[in-house]
């Protein structure tokens, strides 16, 4: 069973034991069995059931659904000498894979060399639920208990109540003026840049100068009433324009969701067909840097035996009226394409028009009836097109075209270009809650460069509603096609995402990462663990404790979120399994702490353990090999980068759809993962991002894009060589 996106459904179980007689005779119940509920069939490493009660015992985990059935018995220890080992009586329990069942039996346990019988009731609950509903469920508020503890650590915790903050008694480990600590942000700048200034470089424009000798073009495109007409042909030339001046991804633990009402439904049309099918990759051109690991390359190989050539290729096309988000939403998209390692660029037809015809261009040459400004304006679409294939024929996968793409002509146009060359999936964003409009419209106003010469705020403003009053009278929403429309999904109340002929590995993920996009600012924090014990020794991997610096930073941390996020109530602690992080979190107080494996350190498999130079003697070979491809290198029985970008996809969407701050507390590897996706650093560069023990990366999420902050709260004693 899976949840939409293709994320399988998880088994909740909920094992509980109940007997007064326990406490009196100083034994402890336990579970041993197969894995993953218990883990062993040795009775000493079975796990303890956490006391809930006087006399109540339970313990709670979570399994993927689709396991094998699953094997266990009780094991009663004495607290004091656990070598002392009373194990239940009568056949091994079975623990399938149904969903919402509850069983109520009694478990047998004789004492004295059976001269007593102790028996114990004992509730077994499962629930499938998806990830996504597991955590939003919140078993936690709902029986005001901690979760039991798994392999020694909660899944999830929550400390009840806020008011144990004023008591940790780490605020006096911080001045009272965070900005004290702030330093340098050497990767990604803290300021609002405008998005369309990053998009691809118009090469056609920059290479010819302002005019066009695109020989392939003739006759033009325009019409009275929908601002364009003869729907197969483009201009050549412009005619008589007035010019304006030259422009300056694993399994997860356990999750925490915020199911508010802000969440998206679905609403298809009868035409939609939608599935998770691979989607063909050209793996052609890029022999070296393999588009993706695992799913993807499967999908990529079945695509290239099956698909037709040019389903290899994928442009999104945008449409929609101005100020509806489609810039913002076609950076993120490219951020993340990129991200999961897909050769994808971001081209914008307003960054075209800028440069052939200035920036200082009123509302009228926006008009519909303005012959000349229409023709300008699909020269420069036409032209964008034209750059955007032509960088596909030399190796690229996916391009973002980001235009208003208003009308069915202008449409058609983009799909004939395309024809034979790649698959076209029309991206329309539409909004119709006012404040939100008013917001995207003053942002435009401040921040776009048509307006950068504008002295007067409001006129501005006024302009620009009046270039987007032009545009609403010829607007014609998308029905032709394979597209996605995003309806309202911006607001923060709800929305639709209808999706008509989408199909194929990577507009299914597409679709999944778009669903769970939303504007509301957050701020995320991202920091590596309190210095460890194998910091200090140098060593790679393992699973140690923290240093003594390490647990004086899990202190000052606690302080900086208790200042931070001191008027946030739904913010969350995101850790790893490893207890560096667990422990490095354990001082913070009143946020619930969610484990996440997908969160754990890069596996150096057989070199866990092992210092640098230990590696390089015993194993020079692998030594050699990490060092000439550090990217693509897989420690033996370990993993790559690469590897981990893909196991870390789940954390990335769950980063998109949380409407409240988060702080992830991980590891240097993964936390280089991470922060590329946000800074959009090239996958060549992920394993040599700087990721200093000891600082806080604050990650501002919102309306005006992504920004950052760092915060160092204090040095590293053993600064160390990362995974």
């Amino acid at each position: 069973m899976a949840s939409p996106g293709g994320i399988s459904d998880q088994l909740f179980v909920f094992i509980k034991l109940e007997s007064p007689r326990l406490a009196e005779l100083d034994l402890a119940p336990h579970l041993f069995g197969s894995h993953p509920v218990a883990g062993s069939w040795d009775p000493c490493k079975a796990l303890p059931l956490e006391r809930a009660a006087a006399a109540v015992w339970d313990l709670s985990c979570v399994v993927p659904s689709q396991h094998e059935p699953l094997d266990f018995k009780f094991v009663l220890k004495q607290q004091n000498d656990s070598s002392q080992l009373i194990v239940e009586e009568g056949p091994n329990r079975s623990l399938g894979c149904q969903s919402n069942e509850a069983e109520m039996r009694t478990a047998v346990f004789k004492l004295n060399e059976g001269k007593d019988v102790l028996e114990c009731k004992v509730q077994v609950e499962t629930e499938m639920l998806s990830p996504f509903d597991l955590a939003a469920s919140w078993r936690v508020y709902q029986e005001y208990i901690q979760p039991s503890r798994v392999r020694g650590a909660n899944d999830v915790t929550i400390d009840t109540g806020l008011e144990g903050r004023a008591k940790n008694g780490f605020a006096s480990g911080l001045e009272h003026d965070l900005e004290k600590y702030v330093v340098p942000t050497p990767n990604m700048g803290s300021g609002v840049v405008y998005a369309a200034n990053l998009t691809e470089n118009p090469r056609s424009l920059l290479q010819i100068g302002s005019s066009s000798n695109n020989d392939t073009t003739k006759g033009t495109l325009y019409d009275s009433t929908k601002g364009d007409s003869s729907p197969n042909h483009y201009v050549n030339t412009m005619k008589g324009t007035t010019g304006g001046h030259a422009p300056s991804l694993e399994e997860q633990r356990a999750m925490f969701v915020d199911r508010g009402v802000g969440s998206p439904t679905f609403a298809r049309p009868t035409k939609e067909t939608f599935s998770m099918s691979a989607f063909n990759l050209d793996s052609e051109a890029k022999v070296d840097m393999p588009a993706a690991e695992g799913a993807v390359a499967a999908a990529a190989v079945a695509d290239q035996m099956y698909g037709p050539k040019e389903d290899r290729k994928l442009t999104i096309v945008l449409v929609g009226l101005p100020a509806r988000g489609k810039t913002f939403t076609a950076a993120k998209l490219t951020r993340y394409l990129r991200w999961l390692g897909h050769e994808t660029k971001h081209f914008n037809v307003g960054k075209y028009r800028r440069l052939k015809h200035g920036t200082n261009q009123t509302a009228d040459f926006f008009r519909g009836d303005n012959r000349e400004g229409v023709e300008a304006r699909n020269e420069v679409a036409a032209l964008a097109m034209e750059d955007m294939l032509s960088w596909m024929q030399e190796g690229g996968q996916v391009g973002i075209f980001d235009a208003t793409n208003s009308t069915r002509i202008r449409r058609n146009m983009l799909m004939k270009m395309a024809e034979g060359k790649c698959k076209i999936i029309f991206l329309e964003t539409i909004c119709n809650d006012k404040d939100v409009l008013e917001r995207n419209i003053r942002l435009k106003v401040q921040q776009s460069p048509d307006y950068a010469e504008q002295t007067d705020f409001e006129a501005g403003v006024q302009d620009f509603k009046e270039r987007l009053a032009y545009y609403e009278k010829v607007y014609e929403p998308v029905e032709e096609g394979s597209y996605i429309k995003m309806i309202d999904m911006v607001s923060g109340k709800g929305g639709q995402l209808q999706i008509n002929d989408i199909s194929g590995y990577l507009p299914g993920r597409i679709v999944f990462f778009l669903v769970n996009c939303h504007l509301t600012p957050r701020p995320i924090l991202l920091t590596r663990h309190g210095e460890s014990m194998d910091n200090v020794r140098g060593r790679i991997g393992g699973d140690s404790s923290l240093s003594e610096a390490g647990q004086l930073y899990s202190r000052k941390l606690a302080s900086f979120v208790e200042k931070r996020l001191k008027s946030e109530r739904t913010a969350s602690i995101w850790t790893s399994t490893l207890q560096r992080t667990i422990l490095t979190a354990h001082p913070i107080i009143g946020f619930p702490k969610i484990q996440w494996r997908a969160l754990d350190e890069i596996n150096a498999g057989v070199c866990d353990g092992m210092t640098y130079d230990e590696i390089k003697k015993s194993k020079p070979e692998e030594y050699e090999s990490r060092r000439k491809d550090k990217l693509r290198y897989r420690y033996p029985r370990g993993e790559s980068y690469l590897d981990v970008i893909q196991r870390l996809e789940p954390v990335i969407i769950e980063l998109e759809r949380q409407r409240a701050p988060v702080v992830v507390i991980a590891h240097q590897a993964v936390l280089r993962a991470l922060y590329a996706y946000f800074a959009d650093k090239p996958l060549e560069e992920v394993p040599n991002i700087e990721i200093p023990l000891h600082t806080i990366i604050e990650i501002q999420m919102g309306v005006a894009g992504v920004q950052e902050k760092r915060y160092k709260l204090m040095d590293a004693i053993h600064p160390t060589a990362g995974l």
